[in-house]
């Protein structure tokens, strides 16, 4: 009876950790630092569900990789700023860098700035080849990286993509989760098209993270989108939010919304 008891008692714990995290991430996502503009792609990216389906807990230690303007740090931070640690792997700047690297990190410090909305948010640089170090080896309980699979591969091809997860297996404990969202080519489409179209197949990400060392876990269809069939002539940016092609069949791709989108779990073997 001792056994059953205890037993008992030991699930109930655990459910109730279970809830109070998938709580605090709802109170994260709800939080009134976030602009309407943003709250209005919830509808496509699924927040809540999505860290939920990581794992996601308040007390972890958190690497988001390139996480530009802070569409997922206004959640992030918030979530993790009283018993966690918000790891923000920017942009890494280097001759020749993206005009918009500069405006993305300047931005992003600012919040970080003592009284801003980033505040207690540490701020490190990632690039595939020139700045690897995300965190210090095996500190970090999680890292998550939303729609940048494919800026890897279309700027280092498969190296780029492989030498960002060894990047990322590295960061992370043993047992630490690899969280990855992506816009999903399917697999009957020309590879080619990867490296222009801003979609991944899921194949081609899987195998390279496994190649890194991960194991696949779980995945998940929160992000899907069937009326996405990834063939656009401007790629994934003729969809909102970025609609490349402007007044053309504007109200087409409205309709359609935002990409079809993989999400893979993977971990970090113990």
């Amino acid at each position: 009876m001792r056994v059953i008891a205890a037993s008992l008692l030991a699930v109930s714990a655990s459910l109730t950790s279970t809830l109070a995290s998938a709580d605090a991430i709802t109170d994260a996502v709800k939080n009134d630092n976030r602009s309407a503009d943003a709250k209005a792609r919830d509808e496509y990216r699924h927040p809540q569900q999505t860290l939920r389906f990581f794992g996601i807990e308040p007390d972890m230690t958190v690497v988001e990789i390139w996480p530009g303007g802070g569409w997922y740090a206004d959640i992030l931070v918030p979530l993790l700023k009283d018993d966690g640690n918000y790891i923000a792997a920017h942009f890494f700047m280097f001759d020749g860098a993206p005009g918009y690297y500069a405006g993305s990190l300047n931005g992003f410090k600012e919040k970080a700035k003592a009284g801003g909305p980033y505040e207690g948010a540490t701020i490190t640089a990632f690039h595939p080849s020139k700045s690897p170090d995300i965190a210090p080896d095996g500190s970090a309980d999680a890292v998550l990286t939303f729609r940048n699979v494919h800026n890897w591969y279309m700027g280092g091809d498969k190296e780029g993509v492989t030498s960002s997860f060894k990047s990322f297996y590295k960061a992370l404990k043993p047992g630490g989760i690899l969280g990855v969202v992506d816009h999903e080519l399917p697999e009957s489409a020309a590879d080619e098209a990867m490296k222009s179209s801003g979609y991944m197949k899921k194949s081609f990400v899987i195998d390279a993270a496994e190649a890194a060392g991960f194991k696949l876990v779980a995945e998940s269809d929160v992000n899907a989108n069937p009326a996405d069939n990834a063939d656009h002539a401007k790629g994934v940016w003729t969809l909102p939010p970025s609609l490349r092609l402007g007044e053309e069949d504007q109200a087409k791709y409205l309709s359609i919304g935002e990409s079809n989108r993989m999400t893979l779990k993977f971990i970090k073997p113990e």
